[in-house]
């Protein structure tokens, strides 16, 4: 059986935690969690140490999530985009496979577009970074304006597993198909002291009057490392038609739409996600 480690790195001055699995001869394979209530071992928890049969897999804490640092600093996806790439190098990973979901996969795919020989093959499911449109237009952008709903919502999950459960139906097709482990791992994580800082900050950056502040959909053209994005038929977060038409622009790009699948494909199909990334990546 395949085990994973936990180990950090001092990253332009900040701690970040990773977990690592694998043969360290073997291809890397660099997964990036979303936002929210995320990390490593949260959305990746059920499919590193199946990938890690095949890859070296290095799972980060993203800067202001986990395990990793917590410091008072703007939380835009550019500011991501640095901590992945400074992390990349600092751990010595030699042109990896990166995959990333939600906000994960727009820090992914910027990484691409800025350092596109840091990057081997790009696995984006349900991504940001492909759209402007708000999914729920004047509510999101006055929700970006407060942090007081993200807090109250925290303190809530924290009392109840129930409610840290049924909160999971924003980003899922359906909660009684997850495992116990996928709320577990949401459950536990949400108690971890400064959750949420990262993501409110986040979102007061990347959401403006006109919408998502980030989006690449323009740039993909030069986006030269084969793609494949992977999007959850009912996702509410993001449309799929943002990963059908990036697919389409991208001159090595393919898309697959999961049934029965929403926002977190990694935890609703775990199974169909290794598949998936061990089709596209050579092993």
């Amino acid at each position: 059986m395949v085990e994973r480690s936990h180990e950090t790195a001092v990253v332009d001055g900040h701690r970040i935690h990773y977990l690592v699995a694998g043969d360290p001869a073997a291809p890397p394979l660099v997964l990036l969690h979303g936002g929210i209530v995320d990390a490593a071992a949260v959305s990746w928890g059920a499919v590193v140490e199946p990938l890690a049969r095949e890859y070296r897999v290095v799972a980060p804490d993203l800067l202001g999530y986990g395990r990793s640092a917590k410091p008072d600093v703007t939380y835009s996806l550019d500011a991501h985009v640095d901590v992945v790439a400074s992390f990349v190098e600092t751990v010595g990973l030699d042109a990896p496979a990166v995959a990333g979901i939600s906000m994960g996969g727009g820090a992914a795919l910027g990484l691409a577009l800025r350092a596109p020989e840091r990057v081997g093959r790009l696995v984006l499911f349900d991504s940001y970074g492909l759209g402007r449109e708000l999914p729920n237009g004047r509510l999101t952008r006055l929700l970006s304006k407060q942090g007081l709903t993200n807090r109250i919502a925290i303190a809530l999950m924290r009392r109840s597993r129930g409610f840290t459960e049924a909160s999971l139906g924003n980003i899922v097709h359906d909660t009684d198909r997850l495992s116990p482990e996928a709320v577990d791992a949401v459950w536990s994580e949400v108690k971890r002291p400064g959750v949420g800082k990262a993501f409110r900050s986040f979102r007061a950056a990347e959401v403006g009057p006109e919408g998502y502040r980030t989006d690449f959909t323009d740039r993909l053209d030069g986006v030269d490392t084969p793609t494949l994005l992977v999007h959850g038929e009912h996702d509410e977060v993001f449309p799929h038609r943002w990963s059908e038409r990036a697919a389409a622009r991208l001159p090595e790009g393919e898309f697959r739409l999961l049934e029965d699948c929403a926002h977190w494909a990694p935890r609703e199909r775990p199974d169909t996600v290794v598949d998936l990334i061990t089709e596209f990546v050579p092993g």
